[in-house]
């Protein structure tokens, strides 16, 4: 602006005083000169114009990046939480796996320590040893208890749970609920006991008072009747009916065998 305002008054004053031919020159030479520094001038403020754009473009993509690399570590802590969450949700699942593995390997070894105990009596074929629902059962055939009908524990009866008593005293730990089981054949009138229900709660109540009075805790034991309602067998035949005809001593699991509900309370 300053050069333009110049070269202006140097055009007015040569027209209004008619200067000599020397003085023109002069003039002539200062405005070339002037428009020479002129020309130099919009180069320069081009040339800063040019910077100033690529000063702003590389502040803009250095922003960019820098939102870019923002979210970026962001998202990667993100990530890293919750994966370490999902870390410690695993290992404390292996730890619960672990656990159980563990508490499977002890009840493995309990039931083969029984089998073990239980096999002179087992190959006599004074009871058998079954797995139910994925808990011990030990079965006693009524012959070798009770006579037909009665809930008295016969001398043979008497022995045989001698020996089975020696063995559950020395299970540590460990409950065991007698179960009383029959046939669906009713009672006759004159019997003792009403129906099934009553004899089979009666004789497993017998079995349990007899285990005690041979060392086994009073505290670990009890006693459940379940007339004809849990049959091993068909009672179509005196075969199968003799089978449902029983007592059962089944190992009752501890509670850390169980599954946690504690999360199904309110």
């Amino acid at each position: 602006m300053k050069v333009r305002t110049t070269l202006a008054a140097l055009v007015a004053l040569a027209i209004a005083c008619g200067p000599s031919q020397e003085e023109l020159d002069a003039a002539n030479a200062r405005i070339a000169e002037l428009q020479g520094e002129l020309g130099t001038a919009n180069e320069r403020n081009q040339e800063l114009e040019t910077r100033l754009g690529t000063v702003e473009s590389q502040n803009g993509e250095l922003a960019n990046r820098l939102r870019a690399l923002g979210q970026t570590v962001e998202g990667l802590e993100g990530q890293r939480t919750q994966l370490r969450g999902e870390l410690d949700e695993t290992q404390r699942a292996l730890e619960e796996l672990r656990e159980r593995e563990r508490q499977a390997q002890a009840r493995i070894e309990t039931f083969r320590n029984l089998l073990q105990r239980f096999r002179s009596m087992i190959e006599s074929g004074r009871l058998r040893v079954r797995i139910v629902r994925n808990r011990m059962v030990v079965e006693l055939p009524e012959g070798i208890l009770f006579d037909s009908g009665r809930a008295e524990l016969k001398e043979s009866g008497q022995a045989t749970l001698t020996e089975v008593a020696q063995v559950l005293a020395q299970v540590g730990e460990r409950e065991f609920q007698i179960a009383g089981h029959t046939d669906n054949v009713p009672l006759g009138r004159r019997a003792r006991f009403a129906d099934n229900w009553e004899l089979s709660s009666a004789r497993a109540v017998n079995v349990s008072r007899f285990l005690v009075t041979q060392g086994v805790p009073a505290n670990r034991i009890s006693a459940a009747g379940y007339a004809d309602t849990q049959p091993v067998s068909s009672n179509e035949s005196e075969e199968g009916r003799a089978q449902n005809r029983r007592i059962e001593i089944v190992l009752v699991p501890s509670l850390d065998e169980l599954p946690d509900l504690s999360s199904l309370t309110e």
